[in-house]
């Protein structure tokens, strides 16, 4: 699976377009497409062997940082791939959070007591707040590990316990994978139960939809068209107010990040200030669901 593989695309060109309102989220693809799992449903197809799109440095992150801040960024998003296996996550989380309210997505595999410990240090030191969002797709071990691979379930659960004993309330965040299966409400049901049973008194649960790119391929799904968007209003959507920095340039989407049809500049954040084509198939979910990857 290669970032061109997939779903029917049409020129980003001919595509109709979001407006760039404002610069309120900054996502930062830290790894690019390193993860130590290979999930079956991945967006970007992130594994652990050869990862198409590179990790950021630490210089070009801390550069993109300071000039969002300087722009009044409202959050920050650290997302890959896994962005634990950075070398520098956790002091570049430091620069992150004297910014904004910064948010890491993860696995949770790689978060055992000392990073936990870590992360717990920086969030009281922090001006602004931290959260976790660990990603599990079912209650179930043995389902979850079918989507994520053997052992991925136990050690996101370790993860959430240990984040919840030092104070920080995780995100737990599922793909509806068998949506079609269940009726509306299922997956949020089942993990807010789940989680009540592992002691979390206060879960916090974000479902996301399917979207068909990656590795969960929608060939047969058509991009937007200006009539598909008569009378939506295209500001509400992320790429209106949100920017992502990720090997190769500035991106419209945290989905799309190193498609070159998502590519807004190859230099700097302000110069990625403008109109969003709607180009990719993915986009047609984003129109449909009301989704956004921000925490709500």
């Amino acid at each position: 699976m290669t970032r061109r593989a997939v779903a029917t695309v049409t020129s980003a060109g001919q595509a109709p377009v979001a407006p760039f309102v404002g610069l309120s989220t900054l996502w930062v693809q830290i790894t690019g497409t390193w993860c130590n799992l290979e999930c079956r449903h991945c967006i970007n197809a992130s594994g652990p062997k050869s990862p198409w799109l590179k990790p950021l440095d630490a210089a070009t992150i801390e550069r993109a940082i300071r000039e969002a801040e300087a722009m009044g960024v409202k959050e920050i998003y650290f997302t890959g791939g896994e962005p634990f296996l950075h070398g520098e996550i956790l002091p570049l989380l430091e620069v992150a959070l004297a910014a904004a309210p910064t948010t890491v997505l993860t696995n949770g595999t790689l978060i055992g007591p000392a990073v936990a410990d870590a992360l717990a240090g920086l969030a009281a030191r922090a001006p602004y707040s931290l959260e976790l969002r660990v990603s599990l797709d079912d209650a179930d071990r043995a389902k979850n590990d079918r989507i994520r691979g053997e052992g991925a379930w136990a050690k996101a659960v370790e993860a959430v316990r240990l984040l919840r004993e030092r104070g920080l309330l995780p995100i737990v965040t599922a793909t509806e994978i068998t949506r079609d299966e269940h009726p509306a409400g299922y997956m949020y049901e089942r993990f807010r139960d789940f989680l009540h049973a592992q002691g979390v008194e206060r879960p916090r649960v974000k479902i996301m939809p399917v979207f068909g790119l990656g590795r969960q391929r929608a060939d047969a799904t058509a991009p937007l068209t200006e009539e598909d968007l008569e009378g939506f209003d295209r500001s509400g959507l992320q790429c209106a107010d949100a920017r992502v920095v990720a090997a190769g340039g500035v991106y419209a989407c945290p989905i799309l990040a190193g498609l070159e049809g998502a590519r807004l500049s190859t230099g700097s954040l302000a110069e990625s200030f403008k109109a969003t084509p709607l180009y990719h198939p993915a986009c047609v979910t984003c129109r449909q669901t009301g989704m956004t990857c921000r925490n709500s």
